[in-house]
C-alpha cells in the first residue's frame, strides 16, 4: 500500500473524547463499587494510542467543552499518551448544557460477563463540524498518511455523520488513505437506517482499509456473514472469507479488508483470531488462547497495531500478526487502550513469551 511520502501526520483520527468509570476493585460490579477510577476515553483514541505510543506522530481531532476541568483531564491524558488534539472550544451553556460523555464499566469476572452503561446526553462531541477545522491545511499543506474513521462517530450524529464524510472525501482529494472500522451500534442507527446506510456506503466506497466484524458488515453495509457470536469461532472461518469476499466485490476500492475472530470462554479467557485479506492475498490467524483484564478495547487494539504496521511499511503478514497482539495487549491493561513499551514488548506477545525480561 502507496501511503504519501510528505506528511506531519502519520495517522489523523476524529472523535469524540469522554470519561470512563470503573470499580477501583477489578472485577467487580458497578452496583456494588463505591470507589471509582477515572480514565479518558474515546474507541477511536484507543486505536491512535498504539501508533503514538511507539512513537508516530498522532492526532485526534474532536471538541471540548471550555473550562471545563474534564476537558483539561482529557487534555493532559492525551499528551501523556503522546497524542496531539485540535478541536473547538465549545461553551457549556449552564448545568443543563453540554458535557463529556460519560461511560461506566465493568470488566466482568469468570462467569459473570462485563457490563457497559454509556451516559451520553448532552455529549459536546455530537456537535463535531467540519467548518471548525482547515481541511487544506490538515490534508495538503501539513499532511496525513491515513485518515481512521469509526462508525461510532460517523452515527453519533446528524452532524458527525456529515463532518465524516467531508472529512473521507477530503482524504481522497488529497491522496490519503482511508481506514473504516465500521463498530455498528444499534442505538445510535434506530430512526435513521436508510439515511447512515447511505453515508456508510460512500464512505466504504473510498476506503482504502475495511474493518468490521460479521454483524456490523451485515448491519451496516447490508453484507451476508455469519452468525455473531457463539462457539466454536473457528470452524465459522471460511463462511467469514465468504463475507469478506462479498465486501470486497461491493466495495472494490479498498485493498485491505479485516475482522477479529473472538470466542468468549469466560470473562478473562478468550480464544483471539483475526482473518485479512490484503488483494488476492488471505492471512489468518487461528483463534488463540489469551488471558482477559479487561476485554473492552481489545478490538481498538487490533486496528491501531495493524494500522501501525501498514504505516511502518512492513510485509502485510505483519500487519495482522501486530494487530492480533496489540489487541490482547490491550486486554491486559486496566484502561481500554493499550500502552505497548516498545515494538519489542508487542511481538514477544505474539510469539507466546511471557518470560521476565530483565
Amino acid at each position: 500500500m502507496k501511503l504519501k511520502d510528505n506528511y506531519k501526520w502519520a495517522l489523523v483520527v476524529p472523535t469524540s473524547m469522554g470519561i470512563r468509570l470503573t470499580p477501583i476493585a477489578q472485577g467487580q460490579p458497578i452496583h456494588k463499587s463505591d470507589q471509582l477510577l477515572m480514565q479518558a476515553t474515546s474507541a477511536e483514541s484507543n486505536v491512535a494510542s498504539i501508533p503514538a505510543y511507539l512513537g508516530l506522530p498522532v492526532k485526534v481531532l474532536t471538541t471540548f467543552v471550555k473550562g471545563s476541568p474534564i476537558a483539561q483531564f482529557i487534555k493532559d491524558n492525551l499528551h501523556s499518551r503522546h497524542i496531539e488534539y485540535e478541536g473547538k472550544e465549545v461553551e457549556q451553556g449552564g448545568p443543563w448544557g453540554f458535557r463529556h460523555q460519560i461511560n461506566i464499566a465493568d470488566s466482568g469476572f469468570g462467569s459473570r460477563g462485563p457490563r457497559v452503561w454509556n451516559d451520553r446526553s448532552g455529549e459536546v462531541g455530537r456537535t463535531l463540524n467540519v467548518k471548525d477545522f482547515d481541511l487544506e491545511r490538515l490534508f495538503d499543506r501539513e499532511g496525513v498518511q491515513i485518515l481512521h474513521l469509526s462508525g461510532l462517530i460517523g452515527a453519533l450524529s446528524v452532524e458527525t455523520s456529515r463532518f465524516c464524510l467531508e472529512l473521507a472525501r477530503a482524504a481522497q482529494k488529497y491522496g490519503s488513505k482511508i481506514s473504516f472500522d465500521l463498530n455498528y451500534r444499534a442505538s445510535f442507527w434506530k430512526g435513521r437506517e436508510q439515511e447512515l446506510h447511505d453515508i456508510f456506503a460512500e464512505i466504504a466506497s473510498i476506503s482504502d482499509i475495511l474493518v468490521g466484524n460479521e454483524e456490523d458488515f451485515q448491519l451496516c453495509l447490508g453484507i451476508e456473514g455469519p452468525e455473531a457470536g457463539g462457539k466454536d469461532i473457528a470452524a465459522k472461518i471460511e463462511s467469514f472469507k465468504g463475507m469478506i469476499r462479498q465486501v470486497k466485490k461491493t466495495f472494490p476500492h479498498a485493498s485491505v479488508f479485516a475482522t477479529t475472530l473472538r470466542e468468549v470462554v469466560s470473562a478473562n479467557d478468550h480464544l483471539w483470531g483475526a482473518i485479512m485479506l490484503e488483494g488476492e492475498d488471505w492471512h489468518v490467524i487461528e483463534p488463540r488462547p489469551i488471558h482477559v483484564l479487561d476485554r473492552i478495547g481489545g478490538g481498538d487494539g487490533f486496528v491501531g497495531g495493524l494500522l501501525h504496521g501498514v504505516l511502518k511499511g512492513w510485509e502485510p503478514e505483519k500487519w495482522i500478526q501486530f494487530g492480533w497482539a496489540t489487541g490482547a495487549l490491550a486486554t491486559t491493561f486496566l484502561t481500554d487502550y493499550g500502552q505497548p513499551a516498545d515494538e519489542e514488548q508487542v511481538w514477544s506477545i505474539w510469539k507466546g513469551n511471557a518470560r521476565v525480561l530483565r
